[in-house]
């Protein structure tokens, strides 16, 4: 995944996470909620702005595919 450069500050110094990480569950709140497996929550690849510090959670694939067949999110 290569983002476009900053929102916030325009640095194109950006760092992605090497592994996804979970979009929470268990006793955090569950921020993708319906998009993981019935037992595991969905997952984030997460991109940090050196300069400023804006924090991005990128949808993994898999969650994204599954924003039409699901009650819990309304299209925008």
């Amino acid at each position: 995944m290569r983002p476009s450069p900053c929102p916030n500050c325009d640095s194109a110094e950006q760092y992605q996470s090497k592994k996804e990480v979970s979009a929470g569950g268990g006793y955090a709140p569950n921020h993708l909620p319906s998009l993981g497996k019935w037992h595991r929550a969905a997952n984030f690849t997460v991109v940090v702005c050196k300069r400023c510090g804006l924090t991005r959670f990128f949808a993994s694939t898999e969650a994204r595919d599954k924003l039409g067949e699901t009650d819990a999110w309304t299209r925008v």
